[in-house]
């Protein structure tokens, strides 16, 4: 430093007024040499694999403030572990590396980054290790200290950087082959960028998320395991979904976030494919799937048959196990993470996804007393007509060995007339004398009228018998399963540890396989056991989706509720497609007066002119009244449907008396061809800033919490 400035004070003496060629030296002269070099900023980022390749996204700014707090607190790194991404994902500092909370998922490396190169194909930039950033910054520090520049240095993978000045450095990739004289960095290709601090890289990093949590959400996928056109997984889509939440809240509940009245819904999937194809059933599959159009086959086997799986009893207890059990877990997992958490649980289904949910929150119990009544139930079946033990029934069979393992279990007759055939299997009891225990069971619940408490019995609700099963005759033919109510397969359905608030549904099936169930018609009065809301939401063009209303009020025809556009009133489209129909009745309307006046005056006799008068005078109230009868008509349909539109329609409990089917408003573009974009309606639902606000308005409305501005 000493020499730097003893040459700073030869030159101040030499040349006063230095010449252009010496603008770094009038620079050094300026001011204090230290002063140039200022250390570098770093950020945190995280690499992911997407389509193949590595991308490193920046952590936010909140949590890579974290991270650089808990580095540069002194302490070992090692055991260190902060929480970002609102909670979701755990770094382990000493690992460097990335973990999901509460899915699975492959962990991500991370990196304090600092300095950063161009890719090779896209414009991303790319950082470079911790190790290698250090000692380009170490030389980047003398360089600007010393005013010495054309530095060269080679990376651990033998690449050429070369620090120009402050605003060139150039990063050269090795040739392969050079020859044995080797080759200059000039020779080497296409330089690379290199740039020196986040700030100076194109990359967009968010502020992060609100700490507080109101709500929690967990949602459910349907068949296989993408969950839009990109081939996305459902923690990629739920994570959109997030984001756009997020966004809406800053937009729609900005005077509620700047009172603190509310902070952030968190969303959390569930993912019920991965285990359900874990238990071998894809081998079994593979075996006999045909050899020829394998690609279009083996997406048949991962997505369609998850519906047909969902039908047999085997796997569809597989799936409702899975599901209750996962969102069971993820609630007791985040509330040991988020111990403050006051608020309340929502689910949310999107295609099979809904009705699964559907069929679990059908068979939830509202409180203990319901599983006491069950009981008593089976105990006065049992005790008329049946006074043979389960040692004489097992004896009965010639089973008697298996007698040992049903009282070490504490399995008495009750019991095993609620067990299924995996409840035996996991006793030990092999496949032959399973059936026989299942079929001598069953055979006398039948005989006797025990039935599986239905939807009636379960929740109280009010359910004619031929709304159950579409007609007393149909009672007969479902012999071969315990009737759940809505026609569906036998199952043990596992218990929630919580009440949902509010069950959203998107582009869903129900209403279909209700119908192909069997049930013609929901009781006005029925309500799910535990959950006060439903909310069925979907895309007109949607072919999986089917309305719920229909069938809770047959006789009643009604369009659906329309979802406002996230901007306010209707899309554009809409309004000039509606304009375009009123004009065009208007024009009717009036061309019918004009018509129906002019025949009026062509077929009127001639008067004396006093009565001319008096007659031009009714002439002129006539087609006034004449043109405006129609329009009167036309008043009165419209007050009419303005009426229906206005009044409320009583569309029974399921929804707490609210309207349940709300239908998105189509897209300019989708308007042109409904067959274009069917499928991609289907899958709209996870980026529809309509729906994420449906479903926020709803939740808030429950905590007392509106929109800044109603939605029209």
């Amino acid at each position: 430093m000493s020499s730097v400035e003893s040459h700073q004070e030869q030159l101040s003496q030499s040349d006063p007024s230095p010449s252009p060629k010496s603008c770094s030296s009038f620079e050094l002269i300026d001011m204090d040499p230290g002063s140039l070099y200022e250390p570098v900023s770093p950020h945190w980022f995280y690499c992911k694999i997407i389509d193949s390749k590595e991308t490193w996204i920046p952590f936010n700014s909140e949590d890579s403030q974290q991270l650089e707090e808990a580095y540069g607190s002194g302490k070992d790194c090692n055991g260190r572990v902060v929480a970002t991404d609102g909670g979701r994902y755990d770094v382990h500092l000493g690992e460097r590396m990335r973990y999901a909370v509460y899915w699975d998922e492959l962990a991500s490396e991370v990196r304090r980054c600092t300095w950063f190169y161009k890719g090779d194909k896209d414009n991303k930039y790319v950082p470079y290790s911790e190790s290698f950033s250090q000692v380009l910054e170490e030389t980047y520090m003398l360089a600007v200290t010393l005013d010495e520049w054309k530095k060269k240095l080679e990376s651990p993978n033998r690449e050429i950087i070369i620090l120009h000045n402050p605003k060139l450095m150039v990063h050269y990739q090795p040739v392969a082959g050079s020859d044995e004289w080797g080759s200059t960095p000039t020779e080497q290709g296409r330089p690379r960028t290199v740039k020196r601090g986040v700030e100076n890289i194109s990359v967009d990093i968010h502020c992060g998320e609100p700490l507080q949590i109101d709500h929690l959400v967990f949602v459910v996928h349907g068949i296989g395991p993408a969950c839009d056109l990109r081939f996305r997984s459902i923690v990629q889509c739920v994570n959109d979904f997030r984001s756009v939440s997020l966004n809406l809240l800053q937009t729609h509940f900005k005077k509620a976030q700047e009172n603190q009245q509310i902070g952030r819904v968190e969303f959390l999937p569930v993912n019920w494919h991965s285990p359900l194809h874990s238990t071998g059933v894809d081998v079994d599959l593979q075996r006999i799937t045909l050899p020829s159009i394998n690609r279009l086959r083996h997406f048949t086997n991962d997505t369609i048959l998850d519906v047909f799986f969902y039908n047999s009893p085997t796997y569809c207890q597989t799936i409702v196990d899975t599901v209750v059990s996962e969102m069971n877990r993820i609630y007791t997992l985040f509330l040991q993470r988020n111990p403050d958490f006051k608020g309340g649980v929502s689910i949310a289904g999107h295609s099979l996804g809904s009705l699964i949910l559907f069929d679990i929150l059908t068979n939830q119990k509202d409180s203990l007393g319901d599983i006491d009544s069950e009981k008593d139930l089976l105990n006065i079946v049992m005790d008329q007509g049946d006074t043979l033990t389960l040692e004489e029934d097992l004896k009965k069979l010639q089973l008697s060995e298996f007698f040992n393992i049903f009282e070490k279990e504490k399995v008495d007759k009750e019991a095993l007339a609620l067990c299924t055939d995996r409840d035996l299997q996991e006793m030990g009891i092999p496949l032959g004398p399973r059936r026989k225990i299942l079929n001598y069971f069953r055979t006398r619940k039948n005989s006797m009228g025990i039935n599986r408490p239905t939807l009636q019995s379960v929740s109280g609700a009010n359910i004619p018998k031929e709304s159950k099963l579409g007609s007393d005759t149909d009672d007969t033919r479902n012999e071969d399963y315990l009737d759940v109510g809505i026609g569906q397969v036998s199952v043990k359905y596992p218990r929630l540890i919580y009440k949902p608030e509010i069950f959203f549904a998107f582009g869903s099936p129900i209403g279909m396989f209700l119908t192909v169930r069997g049930l013609k018609r929901i009781d006005p009065n029925y309500k799910f056991p535990t959950c006060k809301g439903f909310f069925n939401i979907y895309h007109p063009f949607d072919p999986v989706a089917y309305r719920i209303e229909p069938m809770v009020v047959p006789e009643v025809e009604f369009e659906p509720m329309l979802i406002p556009h996230h901007k306010g009133r209707k899309r554009m489209h809409l309004e000039l497609r509606e304009g375009l129909t009123r004009m065009s009745m208007d024009l009717k309307n009036n061309l019918l007066g004009s018509l129906r006046m002019a025949w009026k005056s062509f077929t009127r006799a001639s008067y004396p002119a006093l009565q001319a008068s008096e007659t031009a005078e009714e002439s002129e109230a006539e087609p006034e009244s004449s043109s405006e009868k129609p329009s009167d008509v036309n008043t009165e349909e419209t007050s009419v449907s303005v009426k229906e539109e206005v009044l409320p329609i009583n569309v029974g409990m399921l929804n707490g008396g609210q309207r349940i089917d709300y239908v998105l408003q189509e897209k300019p573009i989708e308007s042109f061809n409904e067959y274009l974009f069917a499928l991609q309606s289907h899958l709209c639902y996870w980026e529809s800033e309509d729906t994420v606000l449906l479903v926020l308005k709803e939740i808030y409305q429950t905590q007392g919490v509106f929109l800044d501005q109603p939605l029209q």
